[in-house]
């Protein structure tokens, strides 16, 4: 699908919010239509577009359940300035060779004082720059794909995306239940039970108030 047509679909503020919450782990339809309160009819539509578009599956559970999850990893950019306007979608790719790039040394200072070729040859360099970092972002997006995976691997069951998710905003800075709750977006009695669980098996400890990785 091209980035035109993502546009258009992402443009519906539910179908925003239903790639959000499969984002934290799979749903069925009755979990989707609570979260959104709407209709699970309106809800089945929105899915179909999405699977459509290769967004979103499904598979079916023991209990014959059908869970839906995003289906790929891709990422759409939009450029909007005096001087341009474009969309661009591309999936992310831990393998690009992000040390081939030329231009990710960036200078900083601008002289106002350049002469036209001088400002014609910035251009062009920051043209290839943007490329580049279009290409960084790639990478990253990527390997964050990737790390996140097999962050979730370590952990089998149902809740396996909400670890990975609390180790992840641990690893960036240790925090009480209530302040990793509104990072992962679940209910501090939820976290909190993940947090003892992870503790039990010395992932994390508690510090006071606060929750943190080992030394």
């Amino acid at each position: 699908m091209d980035s035109a047509a993502l546009l258009d679909l992402l443009g519906n503020a539910n179908r925003r919010r239903i790639l959000r919450l499969l984002a934290h782990k799979p749903c069925y339809v009755t979990e989707i239509s609570e979260y959104l309160s709407v209709s699970p009819k309106a809800v089945i539509d929105h899915l179909d577009k999405l699977e459509e578009a290769g967004l979103v599956e499904s598979r079916v559970d023991d209990q014959r359940r059908k869970y839906f999850h995003i289906a790929r990893n891709l990422r759409l950019e939009v450029t909007v300035s005096p001087y341009q306007f474009g969309t661009k979608s591309a999936y992310p790719a831990s393998q690009v060779d992000v040390t081939a790039c030329r231009y990710l040394s960036i200078e900083t200072e601008f002289d106002h004082g350049a002469d036209a070729g001088q400002l014609a040859r910035e251009l062009n360099e920051l043209r290839d720059l943007e490329t580049e970092l279009s290409m960084a972002q790639r990478w990253v997006h990527g390997r964050l794909t990737e790390v996140m995976e097999a962050l979730t691997e370590k952990f089998d069951g149902e809740d396996s995306r909400l670890f990975s998710d609390v180790l992840s905003t641990l690893a960036a800075e240790p925090g009480t239940v209530e302040e990793v709750s509104r990072q992962v977006e679940a209910p501090p009695e939820v976290v909190a039970g993940t947090l003892r669980t992870l503790a039990e098996e010395d992932v994390v400890v508690e510090d006071g108030d606060e929750w943190r990785l080992p030394e």
